[in-house]
Formats: structure tokens, sequence, C-alpha cells
């Protein structure tokens, strides 16, 4: 069969080589997308009959098999026996098909907001799974569709009227607003006989940083306020110049241990000398040639600025951050260089 060949139009420069991909895997990636397309977006889903799955299992192939040799067998030699066992087995067989579709059939599965990660990090994505009947649902898996890694399901049993939480992970390709992958829950239990199986595509979405640079350069000299001057700067240990006896109620990070080693005193930094200059970070002074250098590189200095509990601003193209500091205004950096 003739393959059809694909490739990028960077695989289309020397030294890049093309991949083939069959006709029939083309098909089943393309019915796969139209299907996956038709499927509602929700953060929370309930299993019924429309949206559970089953079907045998190798297992349950080869235990069809054996049922008919083992039936032909009873019919050729007249064995009672033979019969008796065949419909014991084919009985108990259909018995675990309708148990098997019914640990998935009733379920919720509640999807709870994603956190914001780096980028080539895995993003965690924690699924609470709900039972409303009164037995105990086991063996039942989650994970990301289409994921690559054999150990990537996630096993839980879900206890009767209550819940259990699984986690499972995927990786975002780049920076960025991503939406989460579809999911798949799956069970075999209690014979293995038959997979039942859903696909959820959940609504949320997940903010991916960029990845900070390993080592950055020391922070950007401060730029002087508004009617005031001052030599206070950022140092390239993150350290202020100035520096003050060590007062009742100071916070740890802001003192300078390389100074109390060396006098054998508590000192800490002079915050209201280090504020008459205002930290901006700045993607055209960021000094890196390439975009993504850049911002890579902003994130470690917004994460050096906010471990050193300074106010700084973020200025990019397009887009001013007034100088602040705390939680709130770290995710807003972050978020404003993950969306630039």
């Amino acid at each position: 069969m003739t393959g059809i060949r694909l490739s990028s139009p960077a695989e289309q420069q020397p030294g890049h080589s093309s991949f083939v991909i069959s006709p029939i895997a083309l098909v089943r990636r393309r019915f796969r997308a139209w299907w996956q397309a038709r499927l509602p977006l929700s953060d929370t889903t309930t299993l019924t009959q429309r949206n559970v799955y089953i079907l045998p299992t190798r297992p349950g192939l080869m235990l069809a098999l054996t049922l008919l040799v083992l039936l032909v067998a009873s019919i050729n030699y007249q064995l009672n026996l033979g019969y008796l066992l065949t419909f014991l087995l084919a009985g108990s067989a259909v018995a675990g098909m309708h148990v098997c579709h019914a640990t998935l059939r009733g379920l919720t599965l509640t999807l709870a907001p994603p956190e914001p990660v780096f980028a080539g990090s895995n993003a965690p994505l924690r699924v609470t799974l709900t039972n409303g009947r009164r037995s105990t649902r086991y063996g039942i898996g989650l994970s990301v569709l289409d994921a690559e890694h054999e150990d990537r399901w996630a096993w839980t049993d879900v206890p009767a009227l209550g819940t259990a939480t699984v986690s499972v992970a995927f990786q975002p390709p780049r920076r960025g607003l991503h939406r989460v992958p579809p999911l798949t829950a799956e069970t075999r239990f209690p014979l293995g006989t038959f997979r039942v199986w859903t696909v959820w595509r959940p609504a949320a979405q997940v903010m991916v940083w960029p990845a900070p640079e390993p080592l950055p350069p020391p922070l950007p000299e401060g730029e002087p306020r508004a009617g005031t001057a001052g030599p206070a700067r950022v140092q390239s240990a993150g350290e202020f110049d100035g520096v003050r006896a060590y007062r009742r109620g100071d916070p740890l990070k802001l003192v300078v241990w390389k100074k109390v080693a060396k006098a054998d005193e508590l000192v800490s930094r002079d915050t209201q000398q280090a504020q008459r200059r205002e930290l901006w970070l700045d993607f055209a002074r960021a000094g890196a040639v390439d975009g993504e250098a850049r911002l890579s590189r902003l994130a470690a200095w917004v994460l050096q600025a906010d471990k050193l509990g300074v106010d700084y601003g973020l200025r990019l193209p397009g887009l001013e951050i007034a100088p602040d500091a705390g939680e709130g205004h770290r995710r807003r950096c972050l978020e404003a260089l993950a969306l630039c």
C-alpha cells in the first residue's frame, strides 16, 4: 500500500527527512479529530449510556474463541459437562460485561481549575470522581487521551456515596494559553474481558509561563523616581547597596547573611533607600537577541525581584505594568509574558 508523504516547512530544508503516514492512519486521525470536535466542552460531566462505550479486550476475544471450541467439542462428543462448563463461563462473561459497563455509568467527573506552569514542565490536572450509588466502583483509570507513556494511567477506587481524586498531567508544547487536552476514563473490572471507556473534553485552559532563564544576569539598575535621586541599585547578588542594623520584626529575606557571617551581627537591607528608584524590567533592554530568550530572561528577573520583595514594573511591546509587589503582581507579569 502506498503511503502519503508529509513534511513540515522546517523538514523541507536540507538535513531534515520527511515521514510517511499510511492512508489508514490518516483516515483514523481525521475521523478521531472530527469525532472529538463533536464532543461538548465542559469541566463537569456525568457518564451515561450515551457517552460510555464498550468493546471486548484481547483476553475477551480469546475467551470467546475458547467457548466456541468448547461448544463444538461438546456437541461433537455429546458431553453434558462440557455444555455445563461452556454456558457457565459464557454466563459469567455476560454478567461481567454488565458489571463492567455499570462501573463507569453514573459516575461524575469534575476537573479542578489547573494551575499555571512554566514552559517545559508538566501541567497537573486534578479530577474528582463522584460516586452517587451505594456500592464501591473498582479499578477506574484516568489518562490524557493519546498520551504516549505506558505509565500514563492513574488508577483509583471510588467509595460508595463518596469521591476520589486522581491526578494526571500533560506537557504543553509552548508558552501561552492552552486548552486542556481530551481526557479518557476506562475500566476492565471485574474480569478484564471487556473494556469500557469514555472520552471527555474539558473546557478549562491552562496558562503556560515562559521558562525562566537558568542563569540570568543581575537585575537591571533602577530608574530614579520623579523628584528623587539616590545611588541605591540592585547588585549582581540580588542585594541592595544600603544596609542598616537589624530591627525586630524584619523578615528573614531582608537579612544580609553574608555580612552577618563577616561582621557577626544582624544587618538588614535598607528597602527605603532602595525604593528611591523604580525597578523596571524592560523587554527592549533584556539584552538577548532572540525574542523568546528575552521573555525567558524577563521571567527570571520577575522571580528574582519577587523573591527580594521589591516593587518592580514590566515593559513589553504595547503593554506597561506599573511597579508593584506581591503574588498577584507576579502572576500578572508572568501572564503578560506568556501572552506576549
